[in-house]
């Protein structure tokens, strides 16, 4: 069954990240509906692995491929991260229906036809981070414990440090990157937005802030996702 076979891998909300063979999913008359296309959302019946690598998919039913996003480069490539990010970040059978949650909610947003792409993607960047442990209190310098506020000079986000890091303790810290003003004042509404506070977070400023989440990522992995140089946004 080689041939007409798919390796999928799914993010399941009760199961965490399984690793699956659709067998004979190519085939015209296959109980998974055909071949499973990236981003396709839906309802599985599955064999889990004992000794084997991989999983059985038994049943795949669709019930959103996301169409609105595969017509639009910057959502379908903003899509595409968000997915590589959450899979990148989560062990296989380990749920995490919080992140579930969050994709789903992401991708369903990013399909309105009048989504802020840039700060969808920031929210999404910075709650998955904050949900993995990844990312902690950025209303404090990591290193010493001063408060800083997006008025703050000579600001720097380090990888290594967990956090924000004051021009006063910068010099002894190796890997970091400096935040102007515009990442400053991202990072500070996704924090009042998840208070409660119905903040709006201006494009220039969501894109500052993925590009410093999308840095942290790669600092954190060890190499940069494939999709970000697609999704995320150089400076200008």
């Amino acid at each position: 069954y080689s041939e007409t076979s798919q390796i999928v891998h799914f993010l399941g909300r009760a199961s965490g990240v399984l690793r699956l063979m659709a067998k004979g999913a190519k085939r015209k008359k296959s109980s998974t509906g055909g071949a499973i296309d990236l981003m396709s959302e839906g309802d599985l019946v599955y064999i889990p692995s004992r000794a084997e690598p991989l999983g059985t998919l038994v049943e795949f039913t669709e019930t959103d491929s996301h169409l609105a996003l595969r017509t639009d480069a910057a959502r379908l490539n903003t899509g595409l991260y968000m997915i590589e990010l959450a899979g990148a970040l989560l062990a296989e059978a380990d749920p995490h229906p919080e992140v579930f949650d969050l994709l789903h909610n992401a991708l369903a947003r990013l399909g309105e036809a009048d989504a802020p792409v840039p700060a969808v993607l920031a929210w999404f960047q910075w709650r998955t981070l904050r949900h993995t442990g990844l990312l902690g209190d950025l209303s404090t310098c990591a290193a010493c414990g001063r408060h800083v506020g997006p008025a703050a000079r000579g600001m720097h986000f380090s990888s290594s440090e967990g956090g924000l890091v004051c021009s006063s303790c910068a010099g002894g810290v190796a890997e970091k990157c400096r935040l102007d003003h515009a990442a400053l004042a991202g990072l500070d509404a996704l924090a009042a937005v998840a208070a409660g506070r119905k903040t709006p977070l201006p494009d220039n400023h969501a894109h500052a802030v993925n590009r410093v989440l999308a840095y942290h990522v790669a600092n954190q992995l060890g190499k940069p996702l494939k999709m970000a140089r697609y999704a995320i946004a150089p400076v200008r």
